[in-house]
């Protein structure tokens, strides 16, 4: 299993309609947080390990209607 965090920059009052297709729309979206600063969501995704990053980025987020820039980070390791 494979956790990435995408950042998220929406056009002017789409992130509330954004955040609302992800969740419901997107299986691989576990949570999507309203965040300050250069993006407006961050959005929490659990891709099997055989799932390409870049293509459910470029294909899954970035399609979807409203959203104008992404930024993905990809995780290695959680601690508890």
């Amino acid at each position: 299993m494979q956790t990435i965090f995408i950042h998220v920059k929406c056009e002017l009052g789409r992130a509330y309609d954004v955040a609302n297709e992800a969740s419901l729309e997107i299986e691989q979206v576990s949570e999507v947080y309203s965040t300050s600063g250069q993006y407006d969501l961050l959005m929490k995704c659990y891709l099997s390990d055989d799932v390409d990053i870049g293509h459910f980025v470029t294909n899954s987020i970035q399609t979807l209607p409203g959203v104008k820039d992404t930024f993905t980070l990809i995780t290695f390791k959680a601690f508890t």
